[in-house]
């Protein structure tokens, strides 16, 4: 019983909380003259982070080959 009600309080968070931003982008923003490019500015976001984060860890990956301390296992 008690896992359930963590599910269901997991649940209730995402969709009652943390998406109302993807909502409101949803149902007000899309209707409007830029609403498509608003709409996905959200993700243009998240690629520009995934892209950077790509780059540091290929900086990183790089610098441990150099040194000679990548482990090949």
């Amino acid at each position: 019983m008690l896992a359930f009600n963590i599910f269901k309080w997991i649940g209730s968070l995402f969709t009652d909380l943390l998406f109302l931003p993807f909502n409101w982008l949803r149902l007000d923003l899309a209707n409007q003259e830029y609403g498509w490019w608003l709409s996905n500015g959200v993700n243009w976001l998240f690629l520009l982070v995934l892209i950077v984060l790509f780059a540091y860890w290929m900086g990183q990956s790089k610098g441990f080959a150099k040194n000679g301390t990548e482990d090949r296992a």
